[in-house]
């Protein structure tokens, strides 16, 4: 058998008979362990047993003096010659030959090459290990990896503000910069006593977990991809929505189950989800006596014009009973009045847009970093401006400090400020005006 531990005699365990270290060849009990149970050859002979070791059972001889690919090289000169070209460097072939001392320069070069260099065997097996490590990756749940380059954003941007703390160059954050300054005064002396000696330790055991504390952050942000903050969030909207709420629901429970477990937990509740909602579906075909799918879609379309009925003849039960109740028909007809203003807001703004150019869509804030310290009316903004809750408030604080140090502001001067599409400077400056946050010069 091949020998456990190569190198130098000092990294063998010692014998468990005699506590001498090991040397080849050494006896290896096949019953006992782990850990190995070893014996040098002395104490075998003489049939020494220890606890469950008895002298009658199985062993086997380990040994590195046997060829492995050449009948020419031992086991262990294999190993002293990749230790040689670690420790030399490839192409020092006469110093990797002094350190064996058992072969030539030439053997060592003309081994090596044709071994570990230009060997098909060796090339086809690393292939197959790529193969299968890519095919794992492929089937795997997490759809991304740790940020070898994470991002560096521009000074004083918004995704720099984002990631205050974070020093792309060192790949480090500024958490508990402060945890070495209780040790700086520290010093151990002879002359302490009792008490202060076991404060001073006290203290450096307290530093000790902030240490601990500090780089389980650190991995957990690493482990995660939680660098590239924006790609984290664009990849939790691939869900559904039933789902996006799980997530945020289970994301504290992520640092326990890794990132990988943790991402499997997820899709397998979401396949939960769907097949829930297709035993939902089916449940209700067979109540209705369907037994196949070609009947299932008359079923559907059927159900969708009833529905669609009913709706109406609910709307028509609403408007006889607001008509009974005087103050219930008040409340209905402003918010049908609403409903048909909104409506026409909406087509005034369509029938305004160039001909052949469709107006953009509103802004979907969901998920955007900001949009919890708007106001409803700040929101609607942002949405038919198409601007991102944090580029509006920094838009608004700007405009907001030039307002107070003028005594005013003019539209000029907030389009001075703010270098985006002049009719969205416009509209934000209205607002700004409307709702009173600064005042006209």
């Amino acid at each position: 058998s091949f020998l456990l531990f190569p190198g130098d005699p000092f990294d063998f365990p010692p014998c468990r008979g005699c506590s001498s270290y090991l040397t080849e060849p050494y006896v290896k009990c096949a019953e006992c362990g782990p850990p190995p149970f070893l014996l040098c050859l002395q104490c075998f002979t003489r049939g020494f047993e220890y606890k469950k070791h008895q002298s009658d059972h199985t062993y086997e001889i380990m040994t590195s003096d046997f060829p492995v690919l050449d009948p020419n090289w031992t086991a262990q000169e294999e190993m002293s010659l990749l230790e040689a070209v670690m420790d030399c460097g490839f192409g020092n072939w006469q110093d990797v030959a002094n350190q064996m001392c058992t072969k030539s320069k030439e053997e060592c070069e003309k081994h090596y090459m044709k071994h570990f260099i230009n060997n098909p065997l060796f090339a086809s097996t690393l292939l197959k290990l790529r193969q299968a490590e890519e095919a794992q990756h492929h089937e795997t749940a997490i759809p991304f990896q740790a940020a070898d380059d994470p991002p560096r954003p521009t000074f004083d941007s918004l995704l720099s503000r984002d990631m205050a703390g974070y020093m792309p160059a060192r790949a480090d954050f500024e958490f508990d910069n402060y945890a070495e300054w209780d040790l700086r005064d520290i010093d151990f002396v002879e002359d302490d006593s009792d008490i202060l000696h076991a404060l001073k330790i006290a203290v450096v055991d307290i530093y000790h977990s902030r240490l601990k504390e500090r780089q389980r952050r650190k991995k957990i942000i690493r482990d995660h991809g939680l660098i590239n903050l924006r790609k984290f969030q664009i990849l939790e909207r691939r869900y559904p929505k039933e789902v996006q709420e799980l997530y945020e629901t289970m994301r504290r429970f992520a640092r326990i189950l890794g990132p990988v477990e943790h991402d499997k937990f997820i899709e397998s509740h979401a396949l939960e989800f769907e097949l829930r909602r297709e035993i939902k579906r089916l449940q209700e075909y067979r109540a209705a006596g369907i037994t196949n799918f070609c009947s299932a879609r008359t079923y559907d379309h059927l159900k969708k014009s009833r529905d669609e009925e009913r709706l109406k003849r609910t709307m028509l039960s609403e408007v006889l009973q607001y008509i009974q109740d005087s103050s219930a028909c008040q409340q209905w007809l402003s918010r049908q009045a609403d409903i048909h203003l909104q409506s026409a807001l909406i087509l005034q703004r369509f029938l305004s847009c160039p001909p052949g150019r469709r107006s953009a869509p509103p802004l979907n804030l969901t998920g955007l970093p900001g949009t919890e310290k708007l106001n409803e009316k700040e929101k609607e903004l942002c949405q038919m401006v198409r601007l991102v809750p944090g580029a509006y408030l920094e838009y608004k604080a700007a405009l907001v400090n030039e307002c107070n140090k003028q005594g005013g502001l003019r539209l000029a001067q907030a389009r001075a400020l703010i270098k985006i599409d002049v009719n969205k400077t416009r509209k934000i400056y209205d607002f700004l005006i409307r709702e009173g946050y600064i005042t006209k010069a």
